[in-house]
Protein backbone atom coordinates (compact mmCIF):
# COMPACT_ATOMS: atom_id res chain seq x y z
CA UNK A 1 0.00 0.00 0.00
CA UNK A 2 1.55 3.04 -0.91
CA UNK A 3 1.49 6.32 1.12
CA UNK A 4 -1.01 8.85 0.06
CA UNK A 5 1.82 12.19 0.56
CA UNK A 6 -1.06 14.43 0.18
CA UNK A 7 -2.62 13.63 3.66
CA UNK A 8 -0.15 14.17 6.59
CA UNK A 9 -1.76 13.39 9.91
CA UNK A 10 0.32 14.08 13.32
CA UNK A 11 0.07 13.14 17.28
CA UNK A 12 2.01 15.55 19.65
CA UNK A 13 1.90 14.98 23.38
CA UNK A 14 3.44 16.87 25.76
CA UNK A 15 6.00 14.79 28.02
CA UNK A 16 4.65 15.90 31.46
CA UNK A 17 3.74 12.04 32.14
CA UNK A 18 3.21 8.45 30.86
CA UNK A 19 0.46 8.16 27.76
CA UNK A 20 -2.75 7.57 29.13
CA UNK A 21 -6.32 6.52 27.97
CA UNK A 22 -7.27 9.82 27.01
CA UNK A 23 -3.79 10.24 25.02
CA UNK A 24 -4.20 6.88 23.90
CA UNK A 25 -7.99 7.88 22.54
CA UNK A 26 -6.41 11.39 20.79
CA UNK A 27 -3.15 8.87 19.29
CA UNK A 28 -5.48 6.33 17.66
CA UNK A 29 -7.96 8.77 16.29
CA UNK A 30 -5.04 10.32 14.45
CA UNK A 31 -3.44 7.20 13.59
CA UNK A 32 -6.63 6.09 11.92
CA UNK A 33 -7.89 8.84 10.47
CA UNK A 34 -4.26 8.97 8.42
CA UNK A 35 -4.23 5.27 7.53
CA UNK A 36 -7.52 4.80 6.32
CA UNK A 37 -6.50 7.40 3.87
CA UNK A 38 -2.92 5.93 3.06
CA UNK A 39 -1.45 9.11 4.29
CA UNK A 40 1.73 9.68 6.47
CA UNK A 41 1.33 9.97 10.57
CA UNK A 42 3.80 11.86 12.42
CA UNK A 43 4.47 12.42 16.02
CA UNK A 44 6.14 15.53 17.53
CA UNK A 45 6.93 15.95 20.98
CA UNK A 46 6.08 19.29 22.76
CA UNK A 47 8.45 19.94 25.25
CA UNK A 48 7.99 23.73 25.40
CA UNK A 49 7.74 23.70 29.56
CA UNK A 50 10.09 22.13 30.74
CA UNK A 51 8.30 23.11 34.48
CA UNK A 52 5.55 20.61 33.53
CA UNK A 53 7.94 17.78 32.37
CA UNK A 54 8.83 14.59 33.60
CA UNK A 55 12.19 13.65 33.32
CA UNK A 56 12.17 10.57 30.65
CA UNK A 57 8.34 10.68 29.85
CA UNK A 58 9.40 11.83 26.44
CA UNK A 59 10.81 8.20 25.71
CA UNK A 60 8.44 6.65 27.68
CA UNK A 61 5.93 7.87 25.51
CA UNK A 62 7.27 6.64 22.37
CA UNK A 63 7.59 3.12 23.97
CA UNK A 64 4.25 3.18 24.49
CA UNK A 65 2.73 4.22 21.22
CA UNK A 66 5.30 1.24 19.83
CA UNK A 67 3.93 -1.27 22.34
CA UNK A 68 0.37 -0.33 20.63
CA UNK A 69 1.57 -0.75 17.60
CA UNK A 70 1.57 3.07 16.53
CA UNK A 71 3.90 3.37 14.40
CA UNK A 72 5.05 7.09 13.49
CA UNK A 73 6.82 7.90 9.40
CA UNK A 74 10.04 10.13 9.95
CA UNK A 75 11.73 11.70 13.00
CA UNK A 76 10.10 12.66 15.97
CA UNK A 77 9.98 16.65 16.40
CA UNK A 78 11.61 17.92 19.35
CA UNK A 79 9.94 21.74 20.03
CA UNK A 80 12.68 22.26 22.44
CA UNK A 81 15.04 21.70 19.47
CA UNK A 82 13.09 24.70 17.60
CA UNK A 83 13.37 27.80 19.54
CA UNK A 84 15.94 29.49 17.10
CA UNK A 85 12.80 29.21 15.01
CA UNK A 86 10.32 30.34 17.27
CA UNK A 87 12.26 33.36 17.72
CA UNK A 88 13.14 34.51 14.27
CA UNK A 89 9.60 34.64 13.76
CA UNK A 90 8.59 36.97 16.69
CA UNK A 91 12.01 38.74 15.79
CA UNK A 92 10.27 39.81 12.35
CA UNK A 93 6.70 40.50 13.70
CA UNK A 94 8.35 42.74 16.37
CA UNK A 95 10.04 44.70 13.45
CA UNK A 96 7.04 44.90 11.40
CA UNK A 97 5.14 46.15 14.35
CA UNK A 98 2.78 43.06 14.13
CA UNK A 99 3.75 42.04 17.41
CA UNK A 100 4.48 44.15 20.69
CA UNK A 101 6.22 43.81 24.39
CA UNK A 102 2.98 43.41 27.11
CA UNK A 103 3.98 44.16 30.84
CA UNK A 104 0.00 43.43 31.60
CA UNK A 105 -0.22 40.96 34.60
CA UNK A 106 -3.02 38.55 34.59
CA UNK A 107 -4.48 40.11 38.13
CA UNK A 108 -4.78 43.30 35.62
CA UNK A 109 -6.52 41.15 32.91
CA UNK A 110 -8.69 39.83 35.01
CA UNK A 111 -9.36 43.09 36.48
CA UNK A 112 -10.32 44.56 32.97
CA UNK A 113 -12.80 41.89 32.59
CA UNK A 114 -10.80 38.89 31.99
CA UNK A 115 -9.23 39.54 28.33
CA UNK A 116 -6.41 41.53 27.68
CA UNK A 117 -8.06 44.88 26.19
CA UNK A 118 -4.86 45.89 23.97
CA UNK A 119 -3.41 48.10 27.04
CA UNK A 120 -0.06 48.05 25.73
CA UNK A 121 -0.27 48.55 21.88
CA UNK A 122 0.55 51.78 21.84
CA UNK A 123 3.37 51.83 25.05
CA UNK A 124 6.23 50.84 23.38
CA UNK A 125 7.63 48.88 25.98
CA UNK A 126 11.45 47.39 25.60
CA UNK A 127 12.00 43.72 25.78
CA UNK A 128 12.28 43.56 29.83
CA UNK A 129 10.50 41.98 32.03
CA UNK A 130 7.47 42.01 28.88
CA UNK A 131 6.07 38.62 27.17
CA UNK A 132 4.88 39.40 23.43
CA UNK A 133 1.82 39.77 21.90
CA UNK A 134 0.31 39.52 18.81
CA UNK A 135 -2.01 41.99 17.20
CA UNK A 136 -5.45 40.76 16.38
CA UNK A 137 -6.72 43.36 13.41
CA UNK A 138 -8.77 40.47 11.94
CA UNK A 139 -10.44 38.14 14.30
CA UNK A 140 -11.03 34.31 13.36
CA UNK A 141 -14.74 34.04 14.65
CA UNK A 142 -15.54 30.65 13.63
CA UNK A 143 -14.27 27.79 11.66
CA UNK A 144 -15.24 24.52 10.53
CA UNK A 145 -14.55 21.36 12.32
CA UNK A 146 -15.10 17.58 10.20
CA UNK A 147 -16.91 16.20 13.27
CA UNK A 148 -18.84 19.27 14.79
CA UNK A 149 -19.31 21.25 11.32
CA UNK A 150 -19.46 25.34 12.28
CA UNK A 151 -17.59 26.13 15.55
CA UNK A 152 -18.40 29.95 16.70
CA UNK A 153 -15.73 31.44 18.59
CA UNK A 154 -16.68 34.07 21.28
CA UNK A 155 -15.96 37.67 20.19
CA UNK A 156 -13.92 39.03 23.36
CA UNK A 157 -11.69 35.55 22.94
CA UNK A 158 -11.09 36.17 18.75
CA UNK A 159 -10.32 39.64 19.16
CA UNK A 160 -7.46 39.49 21.95
CA UNK A 161 -4.07 40.02 21.38
CA UNK A 162 -2.59 36.97 22.08
CA UNK A 163 1.24 35.79 23.40
CA UNK A 164 3.31 34.66 21.13
CA UNK A 165 6.48 34.47 23.76
CA UNK A 166 5.68 34.07 27.77
CA UNK A 167 7.17 36.59 30.14
CA UNK A 168 8.97 33.84 32.06
CA UNK A 169 11.02 33.05 28.51
CA UNK A 170 8.64 30.33 27.47
CA UNK A 171 7.39 29.96 23.41
CA UNK A 172 3.59 30.25 23.45
CA UNK A 173 1.99 27.07 22.27
CA UNK A 174 -0.15 29.07 19.57
CA UNK A 175 2.77 30.11 17.99
CA UNK A 176 5.28 26.84 18.27
CA UNK A 177 2.15 24.53 16.86
CA UNK A 178 1.08 25.98 14.09
CA UNK A 179 4.87 26.48 12.71
CA UNK A 180 6.12 22.97 13.51
CA UNK A 181 2.94 21.91 11.35
CA UNK A 182 4.02 24.23 8.60
CA UNK A 183 7.36 22.69 9.17
CA UNK A 184 5.94 19.20 8.73
CA UNK A 185 3.78 19.24 6.13
CA UNK A 186 0.92 18.63 8.52
CA UNK A 187 -2.75 18.55 6.26
CA UNK A 188 -5.02 17.99 9.00
CA UNK A 189 -4.72 18.00 12.47
CA UNK A 190 -6.60 15.23 14.67
CA UNK A 191 -6.66 16.06 18.57
CA UNK A 192 -9.10 16.46 21.84
CA UNK A 193 -12.13 18.83 22.22
CA UNK A 194 -10.24 20.31 24.73
CA UNK A 195 -8.02 22.34 21.84
CA UNK A 196 -10.83 23.94 20.26
CA UNK A 197 -11.18 27.41 22.02
CA UNK A 198 -7.74 28.33 20.22
CA UNK A 199 -8.47 26.80 16.72
CA UNK A 200 -9.17 30.53 16.06
CA UNK A 201 -5.91 32.00 16.56
CA UNK A 202 -4.58 29.36 15.12
CA UNK A 203 -5.76 29.78 12.23
CA UNK A 204 -5.17 33.30 12.34
CA UNK A 205 -1.65 32.23 12.43
CA UNK A 206 -1.78 30.57 9.28
CA UNK A 207 -3.43 33.41 7.40
CA UNK A 208 -0.73 36.16 9.44
CA UNK A 209 1.86 33.80 7.85
CA UNK A 210 0.30 33.29 4.18
CA UNK A 211 0.62 29.64 4.66
CA UNK A 212 -2.39 26.86 3.94
CA UNK A 213 -4.58 26.18 6.75
CA UNK A 214 -5.30 22.98 7.88
CA UNK A 215 -8.33 21.44 8.52
CA UNK A 216 -9.59 20.26 12.18
CA UNK A 217 -11.48 17.24 13.25
CA UNK A 218 -11.64 17.49 17.41
CA UNK A 219 -12.42 13.91 19.10
CA UNK A 220 -14.33 13.59 22.57
CA UNK A 221 -12.52 13.93 25.34
CA UNK A 222 -12.07 11.37 28.10
CA UNK A 223 -13.46 12.39 31.44
CA UNK A 224 -14.11 11.31 34.89
CA UNK A 225 -17.32 11.15 36.70
CA UNK A 226 -16.65 14.16 38.05
CA UNK A 227 -16.39 15.97 34.68
CA UNK A 228 -12.75 16.66 34.53
CA UNK A 229 -10.90 15.23 31.91
CA UNK A 230 -8.34 12.83 31.80
CA UNK A 231 -4.86 14.28 32.57
CA UNK A 232 -1.69 13.51 33.53
CA UNK A 233 -2.03 17.06 35.92
CA UNK A 234 -5.80 14.85 37.63
CA UNK A 235 -3.21 11.90 37.90
CA UNK A 236 -4.95 9.76 35.25
CA UNK A 237 -3.09 6.25 35.26
CA UNK A 238 -1.12 5.11 32.77
CA UNK A 239 -2.02 2.67 30.31
CA UNK A 240 -0.50 -0.83 30.32
CA UNK A 241 2.60 -1.60 27.31
CA UNK A 242 2.62 -5.23 28.67
CA UNK A 243 -1.14 -5.82 27.30
CA UNK A 244 -2.44 -3.27 24.48
CA UNK A 245 -4.89 -5.66 23.22
CA UNK A 246 -8.31 -5.17 25.93
CA UNK A 247 -7.28 -1.51 25.46
CA UNK A 248 -7.12 -0.29 21.80
CA UNK A 249 -10.42 -2.65 21.98
CA UNK A 250 -11.47 -0.21 24.37
CA UNK A 251 -10.39 3.10 22.70
CA UNK A 252 -11.95 1.91 19.16
CA UNK A 253 -15.46 1.11 21.27
CA UNK A 254 -15.02 4.60 22.67
CA UNK A 255 -14.67 6.57 19.05
CA UNK A 256 -18.02 5.06 18.45
CA UNK A 257 -16.32 1.62 16.54
CA UNK A 258 -17.91 -1.54 17.50
CA UNK A 259 -14.94 -4.53 17.02
CA UNK A 260 -16.05 -8.07 17.25
CA UNK A 261 -15.83 -9.82 20.20
CA UNK A 262 -13.62 -12.14 19.03
CA UNK A 263 -11.07 -9.10 17.69
CA UNK A 264 -9.30 -8.72 21.60
CA UNK A 265 -7.33 -12.09 20.55
CA UNK A 266 -6.31 -11.10 17.28
CA UNK A 267 -2.70 -9.87 16.98
CA UNK A 268 -2.13 -6.36 17.71
CA UNK A 269 -1.45 -5.50 14.04
CA UNK A 270 -4.63 -7.67 13.33
CA UNK A 271 -6.73 -5.04 15.85
CA UNK A 272 -5.03 -2.18 13.86
CA UNK A 273 -5.71 -3.49 10.46
CA UNK A 274 -9.37 -4.08 11.40
CA UNK A 275 -9.50 -0.24 12.96
CA UNK A 276 -7.89 1.80 9.55
CA UNK A 277 -10.91 -0.47 7.67
CA UNK A 278 -13.84 0.21 9.64
CA UNK A 279 -12.84 4.11 10.44
CA UNK A 280 -15.28 5.99 9.72
CA UNK A 281 -15.48 9.60 11.39
CA UNK A 282 -19.17 9.75 10.36
CA UNK A 283 -19.16 6.83 13.11
CA UNK A 284 -17.64 9.14 15.88
CA UNK A 285 -19.77 10.40 19.02
CA UNK A 286 -20.98 13.90 18.45
CA UNK A 287 -19.89 14.72 22.23
CA UNK A 288 -17.25 16.64 23.14
CA UNK A 289 -16.82 14.47 26.73
CA UNK A 290 -17.41 11.05 27.24
CA UNK A 291 -17.57 10.07 30.99
CA UNK A 292 -15.28 6.65 31.52
CA UNK A 293 -16.37 4.59 33.97
CA UNK A 294 -13.51 2.96 35.58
Amino acid sequence: MSLNTHYIGRFAPSPSGPLHFGSLVAALGSYLQAKSQQGRWLVRMEDLDPPREMPGAADDILHTLEAYGLEWDGPVLYQSQRHDVYQAQIDAWLHSGAAYYCRCTRKEIKAAGGYYPGTCRTRHHSAENSAVRLRVDTPITHFHDILHGRIEIPSALAQEDFIIHRRDGLYAYNLAVVLDDIAQGVTEVVRGADLIDPTGRQIGLYRQLGQPEVSYLHLPLAVTENGNKLSKQNHAPAIDKQNPNPVLIQAMTFLGMTPPADLADSSREAILRWGCQNWHVGRLPQATAITLAF
